[in-house]
């Protein structure tokens, strides 16, 4: 059964002139059921009001409704189970909605995979020093709990390059820079595939993964400290060694070859 939603009124187009469009019914009625999304007056897991609901609260048809919810499935903002009695539910996509146009762009403009890790060691430092400098005890334990163990683990069972990135990633977002958050999680499947298919011919030596981990807990140490220039300068120095490593051999290689 769907909880009751106070539906906003539909919102109207700004008066246009020339050969500027006007909107069509159904694009209001999207547009203003998107922006009750942005705000959070439908979240996550909720369920849109019934058809017959909908149609009186914004006068318009049933074809024009259904137009509408087509718009925001095609957005991925709600998921439409044909036959299901309790309609559209709402959810909220992650970075992976981009990521996958993303690496299609990429590819096409012949990115190499250079580029992708260049710019990877440009917003990384700048999150860790706004980590340092935002970031609360429980972002800090999360990134200690990734140390711990999921990295450990990963050693262990041959999936460094899955649990690495995710440390970055997670990283990045817990910095609370939503823009630099949304660009890692574009990049994070190309670099995932690329880190796996260098170390593809065997586990990582026990020297290396040693001096990962000790890197990576500096980290840590440092955001924890409330540090940020040293945290700045470290993973700076930190991801200019890495994809010197990650790079050998591969200074040509496009985002295209690992993406196939």
């Amino acid at each position: 059964m769907t909880k009751p939603v106070n539906l906003a009124p539909m919102m109207v187009p700004a008066t246009t002139t020339g050969a500027i469009r006007s909107p069509k019914t159904a694009e209001l009625v999207a547009r203003t059921l998107r922006r009750m999304i942005v705000d959070g007056q439908l979240k996550e897991g909720d369920f849109l009001p019934h058809e017959a609901d909908l149609m009186a609260h914004f006068q318009v048809s049933r074809p024009t409704l259904r137009e509408a919810v087509r718009v925001l499935e095609s957005e991925r903002l709600v998921e439409v189970r044909r036959g299901s009695r309790t309609g559209a539910r709402i959810r909220v996509p992650g970075p992976e909605i981009v990521a996958r146009p993303a690496g299609l762009l990429l590819e096409l403009s012949g990115t190499t995979i250079a580029e992708v890790m260049r710019a990877r060691e440009v917003i990384e430092p700048a999150a860790a020093e706004m980590l340092a400098e935002t970031g609360n005890t429980e972002a800090f334990d999360e990134l200690q709990s990734i140390i711990d163990n999921q990295l450990k683990d990963a050693y262990e069972d041959g999936t460094m390059a899955q649990a690495s990135v995710w440390f970055h990633r997670r990283m990045i977002e817990l910095s609370g820079n939503s823009a630099m958050a949304m660009i890692s999680g574009m990049l994070h499947e190309i670099a995932e595939r690329h880190i796996a298919s260098t170390i593809h011919d065997g586990p990582m030596p026990r020297s290396q993964y040693t001096k990962l981990i000790r890197s990576y807990q500096k980290l840590v140490d440092l955001v924890r400290a409330g540090d940020g220039t040293e945290a700045a300068a470290h993973w700076q120095r930190h991801m200019k060694n890495s994809n010197k490593a990650l790079l050998a051999g591969h200074e040509n290689t496009r985002v295209r070859d690992v993406m196939d």
